[in-house]
């Protein structure tokens, strides 16, 4: 169980959450209820595969060598960062790189030329980095959790702006929250409290900004 638990937690690092939900909304047939928006489904896959590509460099690839170099540099005392100080300044990185890929798309391609979830993505991951720095410089909460809320509460945003989506995948989030966040339990590694809170916060901000920062874009 703890080899199991331990896979589940490296499978569903929050790293790759984003990558998780964009993979699901870009690949399922869906139907935007404004058909005027560009939906993702129907992009081509040559541009699917760009969009893809910039986020997993600036939601995985890059942070992901910052916190190893944070690591070798002695910053960090383990790359899974388990002292509650050592995660604030991570978390900062996350947040700038949010940022970044943002003005990117923003630039790049201006006026909502893109679905809007390819804008209202990073801002969502740059608000969650933000929050939880706050909350961090007080409490420990689990950044775990936080992906899985994050993958949780943008399927069900994104749902309720479709005509057509499977809701199946909806139900599968809330079970892959479930098992990682009882992975992060069973190794002890937060609290009861610290995977609920951060699952529950996560869900909301990712959740609210999916529907409303497409009025502001």
């Amino acid at each position: 169980m703890r080899y199991l638990a331990k896979a589940i937690s490296w499978i569903f690092l929050p790293l790759f959450m984003p990558i998780y939900g964009l993979c699901i909304t870009l690949y399922s047939p869906s139907q935007e209820l404004d058909i005027s928006r560009p939906s993702l489904y129907l992009l081509t896959d040559a541009l699917k595969t760009q969009i893809l590509f910039l986020f997993l460099v600036f939601v995985t690839i890059a942070p992901g060598i910052s916190f190893i170099l944070m690591y070798r540099r002695g910053l960090l005392s383990s790359v899974e960062m388990e002292q509650r100080k050592e995660r604030i300044f991570p978390l900062f990185v996350m947040f700038s790189y949010c940022i970044l890929l943002f003005f990117l798309f923003w630039t790049k391609a201006p006026n909502n030329t893109l679905p809007i979830y390819i804008y209202s993505l990073p801002l969502t991951g740059a608000l969650v980095a933000i929050v939880f720095i706050a909350f961090t410089s007080k409490f420990k909460i689990s950044l775990h959790a936080a992906g899985a809320g994050i993958l949780t509460g943008y399927l069900i945003a994104f749902a309720s702006n479709q005509m057509v989506f499977n809701n199946g995948l909806i139900v599968l989030s809330l079970l892959l929250s479930g098992l990682i966040l009882s992975s992060r339990l069973f190794l002890k590694k937060h609290t009861p409290f610290e995977v609920y809170f951060g699952w529950g916060v996560a869900f909301v901000i990712t959740y609210i900004s999916t529907l409303s920062l497409p009025q502001f874009l």
